[in-house]
């Protein structure tokens, strides 16, 4: 047993040493082709130079328009809560809801009460001051009266004329006037009804224009500005086109978005105030490529761009997303004209030469 052992030692050690020491004697008598390190090396380094094949796509820059689209609503151009500022009971009839108002239309007016005998006694305490402020100053400038006597009855002449217009005023704003033609939104006060000062006698809204608002956010307000055109459309459907008529100089502390107003033509009164829009704003134009999303790739540092044959050489380019369309993105920063990589993008990097099969031209 032991002398097996050794036999079995000694030919597993030969058979090591034979592939180890003489491995290149054993693949010769075997018939095999050995290369030398330096014929390997040689070998690696010409497939690692030899052109990826790569398909390109022709493309020229076309004019394409960019914009945003904000949720607002519609608001009326001129709303104004119309209430009283003297106490007193409503003795008009009330106008209902939904009634075209005229500027300076009575909505609502009020009891005058005592005031006109107020008024009948103010005037007579006038004409009664006015006669001895007359004969206090002929006393005074003949010198049978005194001057103070004068100058008192001219102070009671100022308050009883005071008084007048303070009796003339109240009695004006029994009468409650429509500032501006409008829609009344709710039912004037009742008759019966008492109104105090700040009671709510109507709200009337100005139709004829519209606002639609929407807030812009931080990184698209510069590209906006009063004058440009905007279009909206609302949850009926209808579509309406207007101008850009207010941005705000400071932002919402909670967005951090900015306020902004378009306004629009609304002279058959079909747009309510508080619909639901959806604004859209058009940027200035700008030249961009259509291409398909597949074709972004990032670079070592993380930026987005595309590959494109540079004289059979790819190149990587960095872009900017000008749109997203079903069709692809509308990128800009490539040349005018170009041909990109759409196919083989992902084996290619920097500098590496390319077998460039062209496809058919893009429309």
């Amino acid at each position: 047993m032991k002398i097996l052992h050794l036999l079995t030692a000694f030919l597993v050690s030969a058979f090591i040493y034979a592939m180890v020491m003489e491995r290149d004697a054993l693949l010769a008598y075997a018939g095999a082709d050995t290369a030398s390190p330096e014929t390997e090396e040689t070998s690696a380094s010409e497939s690692g130079n030899s052109a990826v094949p790569v398909v390109t796509r022709y493309s020229v820059a076309r004019e394409v328009q960019s914009g945003i689209v904000l949720r607002g609503t519609t608001q009326a151009a001129r709303k104004i809560d119309m209430r009283a500022e003297t106490s007193g009971r409503v003795i008009s009839q009330p106008l209902p809801s939904g009634t075209a108002i005229e500027s300076g239309q009575v909505l609502c007016e009020l009891d005058p009460g005592v005031l006109e005998a107020q008024m009948a006694e103010a005037r007579a305490a006038l004409a009664n001051a006015q006669a001895n402020e007359n004969v206090a100053s002929r006393l005074a400038q003949s010198g049978f009266g005194a001057e103070n006597s004068a100058i008192s009855a001219s102070a009671a002449l100022e308050s009883a004329r005071a008084r007048v217009l303070s009796v003339e005023r109240t009695l004006t704003q029994l009468k409650i006037r429509a500032p501006f033609a409008g829609v009344l939104e709710n039912d004037s006060a009742e008759i019966g009804s008492l109104l105090q000062p700040g009671g709510l006698c109507a709200s009337i809204l100005a139709l004829d224009k519209i606002k639609l608002v929407g807030y812009v956010p931080e990184i698209d307000i510069l590209n906006l500005e009063v004058g440009q055109l905007a279009g909206a459309r609302l949850l009926s459907g209808r579509e309406v086109v207007g101008k850009v008529t207010f941005i705000a100089r400071s932002a919402d502390p909670l967005t951090r978005t900015f306020r902004l107003e378009v306004t629009v033509d609304n002279a058959d009164l079909g747009i309510r105030d508080g619909q639901s829009a959806e604004i859209g704003i058009a940027y200035a134009g700008e030249k961009a490529h259509l291409l398909p999303q597949h074709v972004l790739t990032l670079n070592n540092e993380g930026i987005l761009g595309v590959r494109i044959d540079d004289n059979n050489v790819a190149r990587f380019v960095p872009v900017r997303i000008v749109r997203d369309t079903p069709e692809g993105f509308w990128l800009s920063g490539l040349p005018n004209e170009v041909n990109v990589i759409v196919t083989g993008q992902e084996y290619v990097v920097d500098g590496r030469a390319i077998s460039v099969t062209r496809e058919a031209d893009q429309p």
